[in-house]
């Protein structure tokens, strides 16, 4: 049985944008539409990667 990822390897398993949206919202507390205007991207765009990337370092941590 594998050991149990810290959120910081979980984090460093994802792609890169996902990393960086929710590295910003959960751990810098910065809303969805000010992380959309720093990367240019809709808003929507951040919505969904976010969405995904919940999923996916839930996954990896053993959670859901």
């Amino acid at each position: 049985m594998n050991a149990p990822l810290s959120l910081a390897d979980a984090l460093a398993q994802l792609p890169e944008e996902e990393r960086i949206i929710l590295t910003l919202h959960y751990l810098r507390s910065m809303p969805s539409y000010e992380i959309a205007k720093l990367l240019g991207v809709p808003e929507k765009s951040v919505i969904a990667v976010m969405a995904s990337g919940k999923g996916r370092i839930t996954a990896l941590l053993g959670l859901g």
